[in-house]
């Protein structure tokens, strides 16, 4: 069976893209090849690092990327799918090949304020709704024995 292509976008490649890349390649069943890039990447942000190990994906070692880069290499995906506001999504750059384009947007983490228990608290939020996405998108276009599995409880 071959992979579907996947690439998700947000503005640093620290946060949302990071999570949904995770995310899919946590309970997508190896159906997706994915990946994750920024319009301006800079680093992957520590408390993401933290939420998602809460979930048990470790995101220590995940390095960014540029949207832009993959575009000049003629990276071709299926899939590419936005998850930052609206005016950011417009920047981002049009793929060849792609079958499917969404967008999905999601608050950026490092523009929470409060103090450092309703930032955490807003991150995991944010990340709880990435991981509902990230399901209904493989519910809708993952292999039948992917879509099968929450029928059989197996996530």
């Amino acid at each position: 069976m071959k992979k579907k292509t996947v690439l998700f976008i947000c503005v640093h490649n620290s946060a949302r893209s990071q999570m949904a890349e995770a995310f899919i390649k946590h309970i997508g069943g190896g159906a997706f090849a994915v990946e994750s890039a920024g319009l301006s990447p800079t680093s992957v942000n520590p408390l993401v690092v933290t939420v998602m190990a809460e979930k048990g994906i470790d995101l220590s070692g995940a390095t960014t990327r540029s949207a832009f880069d993959l575009f000049r290499q003629g990276r071709l995906f299926e899939y590419v799918i936005t998850v930052c506001d609206e005016s950011s999504e417009k920047q981002c750059p049009i793929f060849p090949g792609v079958v499917h384009r969404e967008h999905w947007p999601f608050e950026d983490p490092s523009a929470l304020e409060g103090g450092p228990e309703q930032v955490l608290d807003g991150v995991r939020r944010i990340r709880d709704r990435i991981e509902e996405a990230v399901r209904e998108f493989v519910r809708r276009f993952g292999p039948d024995e992917v879509r099968g599995a929450k029928e059989r409880g197996e996530w």
